[in-house]
């Protein structure tokens, strides 16, 4: 470890591991472990239960395994489990668990952008982009791969499936299911995020087929039940149809709405109907 001044305030019983930074009126509580070969910037806390993996950075300021904004909790031990490749640049403030499970789950190669904030008994899988201010209260998941625009916040318990993109700015209500684009207000469904998916190695037929059940889902205007009934019976299978089949049973707080059509005026002041 790479202790670069005196006034750090590190607990001898923190576990950290080999080529460690840590930089100037850094805090490492006691019941912190972090691994080989990372960097935590001046000013930042690692406070007591924090789990760090190998290869994070915590940039300046960061305040991370503070305890839930949660009236309910009671003191009760909690960690907050990070894993590998991590970035958590400057200002963000994340969260340990409460009762309900105890610890908050950041997976690997995840990047939180400045002033993100994640609430108690998160989940956040591999690869997932937080933009800058994006702020998720408690209990919120979010699948492999998902992207949230900055300024967005997130209602507790909201479900964000994989590869799914929110645009920046939006109030997340309800669930979002995988694979999608997720913009405008109320936040509605506004196509298949295919260019991620193709980014990501997902073919052309993978995404049509994608494009395919969704238009039964959110352009067709069927009730949930009567969608995912049409799916089942006329689709084939594969994992993205189980994927979101799978997602949308677990959906609850429901979904986000459907394709919706957007009316404007042109120069004339007549009215003009676009799709969204």
């Amino acid at each position: 470890m790479q202790n670069n001044n005196a006034l750090n305030i590190i607990h001898p019983n923190a576990k950290i591991g080999k080529n460690v930074h840590v930089s100037p009126f850094v805090t490492i509580e006691d019941n912190v472990v972090i691994g080989d070969d990372c960097w935590i910037g001046p000013n930042a806390c690692i406070l007591s239960g924090v789990r760090i993996g190998n290869n994070c950075k915590v940039f300046p300021g960061a305040v991370v395994g503070a305890a839930p904004q949660d009236l309910k909790f009671g003191g009760e031990e909690s960690i907050l489990n990070i894993g590998n490749n991590v970035v958590i640049r400057e200002y963000c403030t994340i969260n340990r668990g409460t009762k309900a499970n105890f610890k908050t789950e950041i997976k690997d190669n995840c990047l939180l952008m400045a002033y993100v904030h994640v609430a108690h008994d998160c989940v956040l899988e591999n690869n997932v982009i937080l933009a800058n201010n994006v702020t998720l209260a408690g209990h919120i998941e979010i699948g492999e791969f998902a992207v949230i625009g900055g300024m967005t916040a997130i209602h507790q318990f909201v479900k964000i499936g994989k590869h799914a993109m929110v645009g920046g700015g939006s109030l997340v209500r309800k669930c979002v299911p995988p694979y999608v684009k997720a913009a405008r207000e109320p936040l509605s469904y506004v196509g298949v995020n295919s260019t991620g998916l193709r980014r990501r190695g997902f073919s052309n037929e993978q995404i049509n087929h994608i494009q395919d059940i969704y238009r039964v889902i959110f352009v067709k205007k069927l009730n949930v039940a009567h969608a995912l009934n049409v799916i089942e019976l006329e689709f084939p299978g594969g994992p993205e149809k189980e994927d979101i089949l799978s997602f949308i049973k677990d959906a609850d707080r429901g979904l986000m709405k459907g394709f919706q059509q957007v009316h404007s005026h042109n120069n004339n002041g007549s009215r003009t109907q676009s799709n969204f």
